[in-house]
């Protein structure tokens, strides 16, 4: 008598580790690609930072505590460490973590958010020059736009429930917290749309309340998508599963 498929375990049906059925030359070579293309843009910007900085009288570290005061800085430095976990598949619990479609795609939303946020609200407060430029163009177009096309391309569906869903404004939230803290510390605050010196409190409050609003909206439209893949992983799982018992009963 044939035994019924084995179905996979419920942990390994939601969160497969990256690559998966894609794991081939091509999303290697993507996540490797934009793995660099994140490193050598925050070491650029790291060494613009301290070079700017330094220029005013500030010593290196007080240059890097300004580099963590802004969101994209800490989003790249994110992104570039998860798609290198993704390309070179290290075996630790916090390699398996950053490569899981879960985190992989809540990394991916946080990048396009800070290109959209950019590119909508900044863009036309300064226009740099040259290598600037060139960085610039690195950290708020080139990387959200290709880590939204791997993610497009090679991120397999899952399951993600709304417990799960709900994890992915911790990052937001938690910078929004620690940035006015900081702010209320220093005075210094890195966007002008939450300057409580020039807003006051009660607009910037407002204003925190539209962007979280809209990173909720690109959520759910990442989301959305997601549930309306194919579920190509979950049936080879259990097709290999079914071919693998047949092949058990036939040797008995």
């Amino acid at each position: 008598m044939t035994a019924p498929p084995t179905l996979p375990s419920p942990r390994s049906r939601d969160e497969p580790e990256l690559p998966w059925h894609t794991s081939g030359p091509a999303s290697l070579t993507a996540a490797a690609s934009i793995a660099l293309i994140a490193w050598l843009a925050f070491a650029a910007q790291t060494d613009i930072t301290i070079d700017r900085l330094i220029a005013h009288g500030y010593g290196v570290f007080d240059a890097l505590e300004r580099m963590s005061s802004y969101l994209t800085n800490l989003t790249v430095l994110l992104c570039a460490v998860s798609f290198t976990c993704v390309a070179l598949r290290p075996p630790t619990p916090i390699g398996r973590f950053l490569r899981a479609p879960t985190v992989v795609t809540a990394i991916v939303v946080y990048m396009v958010f800070v290109g959209l946020a950019y590119n909508l609200l900044l863009r036309h407060l300064w226009t740099p020059h040259g290598y600037r430029s060139l960085v610039n163009e690195a950290l708020h177009t080139v990387l959200p736009v290709l880590s939204a096309l791997y993610w497009l391309l090679f991120v397999p569906r899952f399951h993600l429930t709304i417990r799960r869903s709900l994890l992915w404004l911790v990052y937001p939230l938690a910078y929004i917290a620690v940035t006015m803290l900081r702010g209320s510390l220093s005075d210094f605050y890195p966007y002008p749309f939450i300057d409580v010196l020039e807003l006051g409190y009660q607009r910037v409050l407002i204003n925190e309340i539209l962007l979280v609003g809209a990173f909720v909206a690109l959520m759910v439209l990442f989301i959305a998508v997601n549930h309306r893949r194919p579920l190509r992983v979950r049936a080879a799982s259990i097709a290999v599963g079914a071919a693998s018992d047949t092949t058990q009963d036939a040797g008995r």
